[in-house]
């Protein structure tokens, strides 16, 4: 980025700011609510992830420094229409972390199907994928991941809006399109980071736990990864 186009000091200084207040914001309406779906506590979480997001990239553009916080970036809640139709984007990431087990589950699934024609079904992990993703639904598989030898990654759950009801076969050239922020209802992620993250707090004894996703997060270079984690 050249110096023109730079963040000035006051900028910095004024995102810091607005941190601090919303800091405070957070805090009081926290200390109002009455559990983590109060809306108050919600609204002032989002705006406080919002705020140390816009500093953290300011300090950085301007400082070349970044701040300790674990915040993902946000957007704010959706705003616009009530939505008529919607679209569900799903990312879930595995390693192949046992391939005979995934090779014997492809074996076993053409053997019912009698469709090997002398051909070995455990020729390569590749063919078992096809093999396994193409016979159990996506869902089977996230539930059922360690009989398939997977090992969960990061996953996250999207839901847009449409504008109506997408045509047969009209998206389906480029399904994963990043959708546009403000489109975005709600999403949920999935990650061991937050389990870590939890490890950590409970050995320090301070009872922390790391905050869920909520209304509208969003990271402009993220892939479409679905998440449940706890605040």
């Amino acid at each position: 980025m050249s110096d023109a186009a730079q963040p000035t000091a006051a900028e910095v200084r004024a995102a810091a700011e607005a941190v601090k207040t919303a800091l405070d914001r957070h805090l009081a309406a926290v200390e109002r609510g009455t559990g983590k779906d109060t809306p108050t506590v919600t609204e002032a979480f989002n705006e406080l992830a919002a705020a140390a997001e816009a500093y953290d990239e300011l300090l950085f553009q301007r400082y070349n420094e970044v701040t300790p916080f674990d915040i993902p970036g946000t957007v704010p809640p959706y705003a616009g229409p009530e939505p008529e139709a919607i679209s569900v984007l799903i990312r879930r990431d595995y390693t192949v972390a046992e391939p005979q087990r995934l090779l014997a589950q492809a074996q076993r699934v053409e053997a019912v199907e009698d469709e090997t024609d002398g051909e070995d079904p455990g020729a390569g992990t590749a063919h078992a994928l096809d093999i396994v993703f193409g016979e159990f639904e996506a869902d089977e598989i996230a539930s059922r991941h360690k009989e398939f030898g997977l090992e969960e990654g990061d996953s996250t759950l999207w839901v847009t809006v449409l504008d109506e009801p997408a045509e047969p076969g009209e998206w389906l050239e480029a399904p994963f399109e990043q959708p546009e922020q403000d489109r975005v209802i709600c999403r949920f992620d999935a990650s061991a980071v937050f389990d870590e993250d939890e490890d950590e707090d409970d050995d320090l004894g301070s009872g922390l736990r790391r905050a869920p996703a909520y209304v509208g997060e969003l990271d402009d270079d993220e892939d479409l990864e679905p998440l449940d984690a706890d605040r």
